[in-house]
């Protein structure tokens, strides 16, 4: 099961950076992937990771702020986020991929239990 550790309260135009150690089955996924959910939203795609190639792939709320990244060895994945916004408050989750769609929560069957991030205006 996946295990996320770095979120916190940050102020407008902050930085953090997210952390998810996979152990067990998640470990036979071939992509990991960051999403998160905001109080009565939908849970939103935000980038993923090949776990063998190390090509990052990314959603429209990430590009351009949001890094991922991953350690092959500890077998951790990060997501570096920078210029941070109040709309980017939410539950932060990583999660194993199976198959199908990268974008899709759907296609994850391996998921952290979260970690909140609040950002601060």
């Amino acid at each position: 099961q996946p295990v996320e550790s770095g979120g916190g309260s940050v102020q407008l135009g902050g930085s953090l950076r997210l952390s998810c150690t996979f152990s067990g089955g998640s470990m036979s996924s071939s992509f990991m992937g960051w999403f998160r959910q905001a109080p009565g939203k939908e849970r939103e795609f935000l980038a993923a990771i090949s776990w063998h190639y190390n090509s990052p792939y990314y959603g429209d709320s990430a590009a351009g702020r949001f890094t991922i990244a991953r350690d092959y060895e500890k077998k951790i994945v990060y997501l570096q986020m920078n210029s941070l916004k109040p709309d980017d408050t939410a539950v932060y989750y990583c999660a194993g991929h199976s198959d199908g769609d990268l974008r899709l929560d759907t296609s994850y069957p391996y998921w952290g239990q979260g970690t909140q991030v609040t950002v601060s205006s």
